[in-house]
């Protein structure tokens, strides 16, 4: 069991090293811890309901500073074992400061993003490596900058091998999101990610992980990226 804890824990590092390493180009930014906590609720055969929360912490020169929180709720059908579609909305609220003068009355406020969406997610396996494809269009209305949509998409791949009683599983994801309509369109922001995922129960599940995410500063600088080091673990629950 020892032996199985120590391989995973090389494997996590490893691939760590690799996602450190596919952002050497761009500056370094803060460390952050992100936690996230899913409840799904099966109401039929075919679809379910899905209540989510996340908060962010960030490490500045400051000190350690709460930054992010949303409430999600979603609904989904699957229309077979490789398609599932659905929609929902979330509800952020970000911490929001700036030198602007034309938006002092935001400055240090927790600003709130009124986001609805549609999501359609492809599934599959292939020599035992189980394979995830995010689709998500969102609109992100704002009360102090300018709305605009955004599509996501989140490919996660889920390795053949699982380590100990409690099925530890490597995975690997990347992220990437594009903001089109009211602004140029954009890929500006990228998130790798690379982690285990444990049943903890028959219906609790556990994910670690550490994510490289890379946020573009303005659409004038291309060239210029916000980097962030990112702890998190995500807590799921199913009924």
């Amino acid at each position: 069991m020892l032996k199985n804890i120590v391989r995973v824990l090389v494997l996590v590092l490893f691939l760590v090293g690799l996602s450190s390493n596919a952002y050497a180009a761009y500056k370094n930014g803060d460390l952050q811890v992100w936690n996230i906590d899913v409840e799904e609720i099966k109401l039929v055969k075919k679809i379910k309901i899905a209540l989510e929360e996340e908060f962010h912490w960030s490490n500045t020169n400051q000190g350690s500073k709460f930054c992010y929180q949303h409430y999600d709720a979603g609904l989904l059908y699957d229309v077979n074992k490789y398609l599932s579609i659905g929609g929902g909305y979330r509800q952020i609220f970000e911490y929001f400061s700036t030198g602007n003068p034309k938006l002092t009355r935001f400055n240090n406020r927790f600003l709130p993003d009124y986001c609805p969406y549609i999501v359609g997610i492809l599934s599959g396996d292939l020599y035992g490596f189980s394979f995830t494809d995010r689709n998500r269009l969102e609109y992100n209305n704002f009360d102090h900058k300018t709305d605009y949509w955004r599509y996501r998409n989140k490919l996660t791949i889920k390795t053949p091998w699982k380590f100990t009683r409690f099925e530890i599983q490597p995975y690997i994801s990347d992220e990437a999101f594009v903001v089109f309509s009211g602004v140029p369109s954009d890929i500006n922001q990228n998130r790798f990610q690379t982690g285990i995922g444990t049943g903890l129960t028959k219906n609790m599940k556990l994910e670690l992980y550490y994510m490289r995410q890379s946020v573009k500063l303005s659409v004038k600088n291309p060239d210029k990226w916000l980097n962030a080091n990112v702890l998190g673990f995500t807590f799921k629950v199913n009924f």
